[in-house]
């Protein structure tokens, strides 16, 4: 971030801060904008305005000229192509206010950067080319400046000295943009007719639109009112509701116990009564806690830690919270997405979402509704691409605390991440939970203990995974017939029967696959918690389906088998001729052959059917099933040539 000089400009001092955005199409001259602010309101030292004199020599694209984009544009990448690429942030002030600017990319390819500097945004200065108009850019940094909830918005209408400073082509701008702010719920924004090359109502209005009797740039940046209403953290309604998410416990001896984080809204003083959710209990802050010293109040923005009165149970991801206003809890809500990932959007796929210090697993649970920046209507979608916009329909692992967007910026955003690589590939505006979130699934009066005194064993689900062919619903029927000669309740679900009912309606693709151990895992824990032995044979290629399921079922309740036998022997067999249609091309994404197979980690249990029967097989995975329900099996054979994963 650059610093720079105040001006001596304007009279009294507001001790105030303005967080701005700008953004437009490539080229619209978002750097040159910045540039011309800063070097006609007299703030830059004299040894930095000379060395931007210098680099316009050798990486200037302002035909001879200062190049005052280069102020901004700062990356060697970006003075050799003469354009934005990272958000550049730049803090200044005048007598009148503080400003941090966000100089946002134009190319489409960067609207990721985009939108992480419209995150902390007061207000956005949309820049428009009057030569070429409103683009699809323009619309979608729009939508984006819309979906964060920045309500201060100005339309600098940029190069007018290329139309010979034309009234009427101003005009004609102003009301496009006017129409698209009313269509994205916007107020209307502020129009400025200017010329960031020339000068032209950036600090002074000039004399070349002698028809412009409005404020010029800065004019309206110093007096412009952003409160609440204005939309930088929080309805106005829910300004002073209180949330503090904890990001760190802070333990150096036994002596204090305080709890980090960043106050999001609300004030905290000590002695105030707090709930900490998701626990609910209440308590009492003791101290609030910075390194220069304790603080007898604070607000948002500020990071501190807090003490407790009583020494109660506070970890990572709680929310310190006003009594009486806790945040909404939910698994399953509605949100806006705005996809950032050259690996598209997958339904059914299972992310990581982050927000405020929680991290849970979710997945999308229904087709998304893209928006169409041009028509700004929406249609529904299998998936989404690099910079589409979205609203979707998430479900999460364990309940979300949170508030509407609208309400809070910081516990209303996400962030998703893709677990294979860790990549960051969405921000996410929550709007609402859906009706299915309130659904609380009913709990029966038969308690499990008593469902196992009557069965006389415990309940227990065998998940059997392997390449096609090498053996596993063979192995599950072989252990069913000697569980239920032991008077073991215990039933098979196999993937191929599966498919001829519940999940008839599902291909082969990565997510029709996720989407049937989906639906399989939830009947598998059904069965479970009636009291059966499970015994649930599918190829489950991919490791996070198999997880899921696994956390769908009691810690001891579950066990993995791995099915392990060479690819060369699984096609060898080949009992149902797949491996055949597919070295034909009949099959074209059987796992093993195209499509991938990730293997169990850490099974509790592998067995070798290359070279084991199915005999031993079975009475190994009934050793070990009878020891887990019952305790150790007496008389049994002979274990199998497998080996425990755990």
């Amino acid at each position: 971030m650059a610093s720079l000089r105040a001006s001596d400009r304007g009279s009294p001092l507001r001790d105030d801060l303005l967080r701005l955005l700008t953004c437009g199409s490539v080229d619209d001259g978002k750097s040159t904008l910045i540039g011309r602010l800063l070097h006609d309101s007299d703030l830059l030292y004299d040894d930095y305005l000379a060395a931007v004199l210098k680099d316009s020599t050798v990486s200037g694209h302002a035909g001879g000229q200062v190049d005052l984009a280069l102020l901004a544009d700062g990356l060697k990448a970006e003075r050799e192509q003469g354009i934005t690429i990272d958000v550049a942030h730049l803090y200044f002030s005048t007598r009148r206010r503080s400003f941090i600017i966000a100089d946002a990319p134009g190319h489409e390819q960067y609207t990721r950067n985009m939108a992480t500097g419209a995150s902390t945004a007061d207000l956005a200065v949309i820049l428009v080319d009057v030569a070429k108009g409103v683009t699809s850019q323009t619309r979608r940094h729009s939508a984006i400046v819309s979906l964060l909830g920045i309500r201060a918005v100005v339309v600098a209408v940029n190069k007018m000295d290329l139309v010979g400073y034309a009234e009427d082509r101003f005009d004609a701008i102003a009301a496009e943009v006017s129409d698209l702010a009313g269509a994205l719920g916007l107020p209307a924004p502020v129009c400025i007719p200017m010329s960031a090359l020339h000068g032209d109502c950036i600090v002074e209005r000039g004399g070349n639109m002698p028809w412009y009797d409005g404020p010029s740039l800065i004019e309206h940046l110093e007096q412009v009112e952003v409160g609440p209403a204005a939309g930088p953290a929080a309805a106005p309604e829910h300004f002073d509701v209180l949330r503090l998410p904890v990001q760190l416990v802070i333990r150096p001896d036994q002596s204090f116990r305080g709890y980090a984080g960043t106050v999001c809204s609300g004030t905290l003083r000590p002695g105030d009564d707090v709930r900490i959710e998701p626990s609910g209990l209440i308590t009492t802050v003791e101290r609030i806690v910075t390194f220069d010293g304790d603080l007898d109040e604070a607000g948002p923005g500020r990071a501190v830690t807090v003490t407790t009165a009583e020494p109660i149970d506070i970890g990572r991801g709680d929310i310190l919270c006003s009594p009486d206003r806790p945040p909404e809890r939910a698994r399953e809500f509605t949100a806006t997405l705005v996809w950032m990932s050259g690996s598209d959007l997958m339904v059914g796929r299972d992310y990581q979402l982050q927000q405020a210090g929680q991290s849970l697993r979710c997945r999308v649970t229904e087709p998304v509704r893209r928006l169409d920046v041009d028509t700004l209507t929406s249609a529904p979608a299998s998936s989404m691409t690099l910079n589409d916009i979205a609203s979707v329909t998430l479900r999460t692992d364990a309940e979300l605390m949170f508030d509407p967007y609208e309400q809070n910026r910081i516990t209303g955003s996400f962030i998703l991440i893709d677990p294979r690589d860790n990549a960051t590939v969405a921000a996410g505006m929550i709007k609402a939970a859906t009706r299915a979130a309130h659904i609380i699934p009913s709990a029966g009066r038969v308690s499990p203990q008593t469902r196992a005194k009557l069965l006389g064993h415990r309940a227990l689900t065998v998940w059997f995974t392997g390449l096609p062919g090498s053996g596993k619903s063979t192995l599950a029927r072989a252990a069913e017939a000697e569980l239920a000669a032991a008077g073991v309740f215990a039933c098979v679900l196999d993937g191929d029967n599966l498919r001829f009912g519940l999940n008839a309606d599902l291909g082969f693709s990565p997510e029709d696959r996720a989407e049937n151990i989906r639906r399989a895992g939830e009947v598998a824990a059904l069965l479970h918690r009636y009291g059966a032995v499970v015994l649930a044979a599918f190829i489950s290629p991919y490791r996070q389906d198999r997880d899921r399921v696994r956390n769908l079922h009691p810690a001891g309740t579950f066990m993995e088998v791995f099915v392990d036998a060479p690819l060369d022997v699984c096609e060898e067999r080949d009992p149902k001729g797949l491996y055949a249609k597919a070295r034909a091309g009949v099959i074209p994404d059987l796992t093993g052959v195209s499509a991938p197979y990730e293997p169990p980690a850490a099974p509790e249990l592998r067995i070798d059917t290359a070279s084991t029967d199915v005999g031993r097989a079975a009475a190994q995975v009934v050793d070990e099933v009878l020891a887990l329900i019952r305790g150790p099996r007496r008389g049994g054979g002979p274990l199998a040539s497998g080996s425990r994963g755990r």
